[in-house]
């Protein structure tokens, strides 16, 4: 990345045409002048002048990309101007959009010197930048790039990448190379479809045969539910980790004091000893708040199981024990209800409710397991609209912090902004909101670091999730069907290195089970169907050319779609 610094543009035209452009509105914003006049040709005439008052934006850094030869649709038409200005369109403007930040300080987006050169300019410096465009919508096939709520009914009708969607049914999800594509990950191995089928049970139906390869999540007992001549496995630590979560926007935990003293009586290290010290492999329990080990973190999660701190706290602030010896709310009367939820099917999570919820119990806390499926329910209906108290599931987030920007008090989904915003904690503290966003506007890689260990601090402070584990990422397959898929384990796209995997058994096909199947119900790259990590390992990265990769070290590199690095200027 090359960052270059200019004098501030003062232009007022530009500025007018930048904000007109970022209110989507392509009527010209002219001044509105009327002459007053009577019919006495001999008094005074008066000229009463209605200015445009919309505030002047000036633009503070632009990103210039240049598309390669291969980024082209599979119809061999390029990507242009209109498929950049039809992502931020859809994203920006279509109702219940999953998440819009960055994108609303977009102010335009031009050609540059050619039609393969794209500026995209900004209203504020924007450090996360690499991680926009990392699914560019076709604009020919968009009916209206304003509103894709039912564009995608049936799935994602073109691509841009090596795969599309052959079909897609509540059976199996099939992809086949795109005959139009031109770049690099052409698949030269013997495979001519990947399909995927629901799993599970993954590792009893790899070892009969049924499927190829699983990606399960690790639970204890894996490695010997695994075992089998025909199949072997392998592991690697990612950016996804595992936590508790506290829904503070309203019900029990939007009491900052029984949401404090419940997280005080959470000891972390019994549930580590309990649930993840026999697959974890010596992995340590995070400390790290929501976010994987590196350079943000300061393990400001560490300890806080004060059982003892949480009885004083409650006492202090009036709470009393019922004969039930549960906690009482002095302002209701009651004794809150806390709903715990997790996807029902997954062992591990309801084995930790089953371990946990007895000991919270005791504690005085009255909660019960509130499960459903994890798709639709969990991930597509429940945990965007806040519906739960508390939860347990994994983040798996692009090697940047800009994800922990979805956690400001203006992304919380509501009915007043068309519940928009992917904060599903409901979280809101407007100091590390307003830290967040400095985060996201510093392009110092140092300051920046600061500027995010002071927000994981402030949710630290304010008792919002507790930290579990580092999840190690784990494929398995046949020996017998499929060869060299494990290269990109770690990597945030995780299997989506179809195009290097052998062929072994000559059936020209690789059948993955996948342990929480993209239901073709919701099949929209936009809304809540991206809140699902399966839809978009199996449906959005498969098919969306993004403008920039991640790898299986950790880092985000121009995709083979870029001539290289994109051209920052901070104006």
């Amino acid at each position: 990345m090359r960052i270059t610094k200019t004098s501030k543009v003062a232009a007022v035209i530009v500025g007018l045409a930048l904000v007109a452009a970022a209110c989507g509105d392509d009527k010209d914003k002219t001044a509105d002048t009327t002459a007053d006049t009577t019919a006495d040709t001999t008094a005074d005439t008066t000229a009463d002048t209605t200015a445009d008052t919309t505030p002047v934006v000036e633009p503070a850094m632009t990103v210039t990309y240049s598309l390669s030869d291969v980024a082209v649709w599979d119809d061999g038409t390029p990507f242009g101007l209109a498929d950049f200005q039809c992502t931020l369109d859809a994203t920006m403007n279509t109702p219940a959009s999953l998440s819009t930040t960055g994108y609303d300080q977009i102010l335009s987006i031009e050609n540059g010197a050619s039609e393969s050169e794209i500026v995209v300019t900004f209203s504020s410096l924007y450090a996360p930048w690499r991680l926009l465009f990392g699914g560019l919508l076709k604009a020919a096939e968009t009916p209206d790039c304003n509103d894709v709520t039912a564009a995608f009914d049936g799935g994602i009708p073109y691509s841009g990448t090596e795969w599309q969607i052959d079909s897609w049914s509540a059976e199996q999800l099939v992809l086949v190379p795109n005959e139009g594509y031109v770049g690099n990950r052409k698949q030269t191995n013997g495979v001519s479809r990947v399909v995927f089928v629901p799993a599970e049970d993954g590792p009893t139906l790899l070892k009969s045969g049924a499927v190829d390869f699983i990606f399960p999540q690790a639970y204890t007992g894996i490695d010997a539910e695994l075992a089998d001549p025909n199949t072997d496995f392998d592991t690697a630590l990612s950016g996804a980790f595992e936590g508790f979560y506290f829904q503070s926007y309203d019900g029990p935990f939007a009491d900052p004091i029984f949401r404090a003293a419940y997280s005080m009586s959470i000891d972390r290290d019994a549930i580590y000893a309990q649930i993840y010290a026999p697959f974890a492999q010596g992995t340590p329990l995070l400390d790290c708040g929501p976010i994987a080990p590196g350079p943000y973190c300061d393990g400001v999660f560490a300890g806080g199981y004060d059982p003892e701190g949480a009885v004083t706290l409650l006492e202090d602030n009036g709470w009393t024990k019922n004969a039930d010896g549960f906690w009482v709310n002095p302002e209701t009367g009651e004794v809150p209800d806390i709903r715990w939820m997790v996807n029902t099917g997954n062992t591990r999570r309801e084995s930790t409710q089953e371990f946990l919820i007895p000991l919270l119990t005791e504690a005085g806390f009255s909660v019960r397991a509130d499960n459903c499926e994890a798709l639709p329910c969990v991930f597509e209906t429940r945990l965007p609209s806040l519906d739960y108290d508390m939860a347990m599931f994994i983040n798996t987030v692009a090697p940047d912090p800009a994800y922990l920007r979805t956690w400001g008090c203006d992304q919380i989904p509501t009915e007043e902004n068309d519940f928009q915003g992917q904060n599903s904690n409901g979280w809101c503290n407007e100091d590390a909101t307003a830290q967040l966003i400095a985060a996201d506007a510093e392009l110092d890689p140092d300051a920046r670091i600061a500027e995010v260990k002071d927000v994981l601090q402030a949710m630290a402070d304010d008792h919002i999730m507790l930290p579990l584990l580092q999840f190690p990422n784990v494929g398995a397959r046949r020996t017998d069907r499929v060869d060299n898929a494990y290269g990109e384990l770690a990597n945030y796209r995780s299997i989506n290195d179809w195009y290097q995997w052998t062929d072994v058994d000559g059936d020209g096909q690789i059948i993955v089970g996948a342990e929480q199947f993209p239901t073709v119900d919701c099949p929209n790259p936009i809304t809540e169907c991206a809140n699902s990590s399966w839809y978009v390992w199996l449906v959005a990265f498969p098919t969306l050319p993004g403008m920039y990769d991640t790898t299986n070290g950790q880092e985000i590199v121009p995709s083979e779609f870029l001539t290289g690095d994109a051209v920052v200027v901070a104006l």
